[in-house]
C-alpha cells in the first residue's frame, strides 16, 4: 500500500510526526491557528514558517550574524516586507530575483514574495553579470521584476541590468552605510502593516543546467506531505530544536533544508559564508542536533589541524546532512570517527526532489553509497533500450516519486519512461537495494557540487581574441570531486598565458567554472571525420 493511500497514509503519517514531536501536546485552538496560518500561505513551500510564528511564536527561529530574531518577528518582518513590495511605484512585482548569501534577508524575502504571489527565482551568488543578465531576462520575460540582492554583488547587478536600469533594486545586506533602498529599511517603513495575500500558490524557481550549459529554471509549488514523511522516516529530525544550516540557501539542497527546517519549527542557524571552524563553534555553542553541509565542507572540516578539531566535540549533533556531489569516502569515515555516525547522504535532484539517503549503518558498510530508496520513491537502471538491468549492471537513473517538480520554466521538461523520469546520472543498484551513482550520462563536469558543461566555458575562452580553439574536460579531484581541465590553441603570433586566460573565464562566468589547468597545445587532436579526440585529450590528462 503506497503512502497516499486513503486509510494507511494519513495513520503513517501521523504516526511519523508524533514521533518527530511535530504532533505534541497542544491546546485543539493553538493547532486551528496554526493549520489556518498555513493555510493562508496557500500551503507553499513557506507555510512552515507562518505555522511556527503560531506554534511557538517566542522561541528562536532565526540567528545570524546581526543576532536572534523570533519566530514571531520573522513572521511580522515578513509581512511588512510584502507590504512594502506591493507598495512599490510600479506595483507588486510577478518575479522577485533574490541573489544573496545565508542570512535573514534572505528568508524574509523569500516569505513575503510568496504572500503577495510572486514568483521567486533563486539567483546563484557565483554568476558573472552576463549569465545574470541571460537568467533574469529569460524568467522575468513578460512580467515585473524587482531584484533583491546582497550589496557585495552590485557590481555584477549593474552589468546585468545595464540594459534595463528601471528594474526595481533592493539591497538585502549592507556592511556600509548604503544609501541604496535596503530590506530592512522597507520592513522597518512598513513595520506592523499586512499584505494583501495572494489567492493563488507562489513558486520557487530553481537554477539547473540544460545540455546547453544555460542554467534553467525548475518550478517548484510545494506542499506534498510525503516529503516530510520520507525524510523523518530516514533522518532523526525532532521538532524545536536547534539546525546549522551552511549549505547555500539559494542552492536547492540548501534552500530544502531551509524549507524543512522551518517546517518542524527547528531554529535555523546560519551565517553568511562557510568557515570550518566557525561552524563547529556553532554547533557546540548552540548545542544543535542538526548541521546542513554540501560535501566539499566535510573535507574542509576535517582538513582543519587536530589541535583545532579537538576544542570542539559536536556530542549534540544527531545528524549531519549533505547532498549536491560525491563524498569523499575516507572523509565520510574520519567525520564519524570523530564526530559519531552522524553523517546522512543524500541523493537529490533539483527536478526529482529527494531520491536516496544513506544512513550512518549504510555509509559504514559502503562509503561512496548513495543510499537506499527513499520511501514513496522507485528507483530503476535502465540501458539503452530502456531495458531494466539487474543489481551489480551500470545503467541510467530512472526515479518516480510524488515530488518530482512542476516543469521547466521554459515549457521543457525532463526524458520519462513508463512514468519514471531521468534523473541524467548513471549508476548501478547492489545486491543490498543500495544505489551508487558513477557519474552523468553526458558530458557534464560536477566540480564541487556545481554543474558544469564543457561548450559553455569553451565557447567563454574562444571568445578571448589570443585563442582559436579550446577544450574543456574534467578530471578527478579529491576535493572537489572533478575540476576542470583546459586545452587550447593560441591564434598565430598570440603569447595569452594560462592566468590570464583564467581571468577571462572568471570576468564571464562563474568562479566554479574556471579550469583550474590550461594548457596550450599546437593543435587539438581530432577524429578522422574532424572532430576533437576527448578520448586522447582524456588520456593526457591522466598521464600527466
Amino acid at each position: 500500500m503506497g503512502l497516499l493511500d486513503p486509510i494507511t497514509g494519513p495513520v503513517g503519517l501521523m504516526s511519523t510526526l508524533a514521533r518527530a514531536g511535530l504532533i505534541a501536546p497542544m491546546r485543539p485552538d493553538k493547532y486551528l491557528r496554526i493549520v489556518a496560518a498555513m493555510q493562508r500561505e496557500n500551503m507553499a513551500v513557506t507555510s512552515g514558517f507562518a505555522g511556527a510564528a503560531q506554534r511557538c511564536g517566542d522561541r528562536a527561529g532565526l540567528v545570524d550574524e546581526l543576532g536572534v530574531l523570533t519566530w514571531r518577528q520573522i513572521d511580522q518582518r515578513a509581512d511588512a516586507f510584502a507590504a512594502a513590495l506591493q507598495a512599490l511605484p510600479g506595483g507588486a512585482p510577478d518575479v522577485v530575483g533574490l541573489m544573496a548569501r545565508n542570512h535573514r534577508g534572505f528568508v524574509e524575502t523569500m516569505i513575503a514574495a510568496n504572500r503577495i504571489g510572486a514568483a521567486v527565482l533563486l539567483l546563484n551568488t557565483s554568476f558573472a553579470g552576463p549569465a545574470l543578465a541571460e537568467v533574469v531576462a529569460r524568467e522575468s520575460e513578460g512580467r515585473t521584476l524587482v531584484l533583491v540582492y546582497d550589496e557585495e554583488f552590485t557590481e555584477t547587478v549593474d552589468r546585468a541590468l545595464a540594459d534595463s536600469p528601471e528594474t526595481p533594486r533592493i539591497v538585502a545586506w549592507t556592511d556600509t552605510d548604503s544609501h541604496e533602498q535596503t530590506v530592512e529599511s522597507m520592513i522597518e517603513a512598513h513595520a506592523g502593516q499586512q499584505p494583501q495575500r495572494a489567492s493563488t500558490k507562489s513558486r520557487t524557481i530553481l537554477l539547473t543546467s540544460g545540455t546547453t550549459g544555460t542554467p534553467k529554471g525548475a518550478s517548484h509549488s510545494g506542499g506534498d506531505p510525503s516529503v516530510l514523511k520520507s525524510i523523518l522516516d530516514r533522518t532523526p529530525w525532532r521538532a524545536e530544536q536547534p539546525v546549522v544550516v551552511v549549505a547555500p540557501m539559494f542552492h536547492a539542497w540548501g534552500f530544502s533544508q531551509l524549507v524543512f527546517a522551518a517546517s518542524m519549527a527547528c531554529t535555523i542557524i546560519t551565517r553568511r559564508k562557510f568557515d570550518p571552524e566557525a561552524t563547529l563553534d556553532l554547533v557546540d555553542r548552540h548545542r544543535a542536533t542538526g548541521l546542513c553541509v554540501v560535501p566539499v565542507m566535510f573535507d574542509r572540516i576535517m582538513e582543519l589541524p587536530d589541535e583545532v578539531l579537538d576544542r570542539y566535540s559536536g556530542r549534540s549533533l544527531r545528524f549531519a546532512a549533505a547532498s549536491g556531489s560525491r563524498m569523499r569516502p575516507d572523509v565520510v569515515i574520519a567525520f564519524m570517527d570523530r564526530f559519531g555516525d552522524v553523517i546522512y547522504n543524500n541523493y537529490n535532484a533539483t527536478e526529482a526532489g529527494m531520491i536516496a539517503t544513506a544512513t550512518p549503518r549504510d555509509l559504514r558498510a559502503a562509503p561512496d553509497t548513495a543510499g537506499r530508496p527513499a520511501e514513496g520513491t522507485e528507483i530503476r537502471i535502465l540501458d539503452a533500450d530502456l531495458r531494466e538491468l539487474p543489481a551489480g549492471e551500470t545503467g541510467a537513473i530512472y526515479v518516480r516519486n510524488s515530488t518530482q517538480f512542476d516543469g521547466y520554466t521554459s515549457g521543457a521538461t525532463k526524458d520519462f519512461h513508463e512514468g519514471f523520469m531521468c534523473s541524467g546520472d548513471v549508476g548501478y543498484l547492489d545486491e543490498e537495494g543500495r544505489l551508487f551513482v558513477v557519474g552523468r550520462d553526458d558530458e557534464m563536469i560536477v566540480s564541487g557540487g556545481e554543474n558544469v558543461y564543457p561548450i559553455e566555458v569553451e565557447k567563454t575562452l574562444t571568445r578571448h581574441p589570443d585563442v582559436a580553439e579550446a577544450a574543456v574536460l574534467g578530471a578527478d579531484d579529491e576535493k572537489f570531486g572533478q575540476r576542470l581541465v583546459a586545452f587550447v590553441v593560441l591564434r598565430q603570433g598570440s603569447q595569452a598565458s594560462a592566468d590570464t586566460l583564467k581571468q577571462h573565464v572568471r570576468d564571464n562566468l562563474a568562479n566554479y567554472k574556471v579550469p583550474r589547468q590550461i594548457t596550450v597545445l599546437d593543435e587539438l587532436p581530432r577524429s578522422i571525420t574532424g572532430k576533437i579526440s576527448r578520448k586522447d585529450l582524456q588520456e593526457r590528462i591522466e598521464h600527466a
